[in-house]
């Protein structure tokens, strides 16, 4: 059963499905790989800071845990969440979506050096 749309003369569902194109999957796999890299790279670079920051004479309290924890969630859910839009969207939307979910976790990264960094103490023992 075809949902009239207001603006047209052409069903939601016949646009709906005239415009959902899938990424061929060897694209996806490239592309993904490629990307999926510097999202590993943010959540090394995460996973490093808990362990130091961890690994100190103090220790973290809860809050440290819960800052250097997210840092290192953020890409994941980031890179999934792109991933999952630009997938349906198209072959230029794809590179696209994960690269501003890349600008996203760099964004989130420099926050939680600079939260870090000026709130040390508080984040400690």
């Amino acid at each position: 059963m075809a949902v009239p749309d207001d603006w047209s003369d052409v069903s939601m569902s016949a646009a709906a499905t005239s415009q959902t194109r899938m990424v061929p999957r060897w694209y996806a796999i490239a592309i993904g790989a490629l990307f999926g890299l510097f999202y590993a790279y943010a959540v090394w670079q995460a996973i490093a800071g808990l362990v130091g920051a961890a690994s100190g004479p103090l220790g973290l309290n809860a809050m440290g845990w819960i800052v250097w924890l997210m840092a290192a969630l953020v890409p994941w859910i980031a890179f999934a969440l792109a991933a999952s839009i630009g997938r349906t969207r198209g072959m230029l939307a794809y590179p696209l979506s994960l690269l501003a979910g890349l600008g996203l976790v760099a964004a989130f990264w420099l926050n939680v050096l600079a939260y870090t960094t000026l709130n040390a103490p508080s984040l400690v023992g």
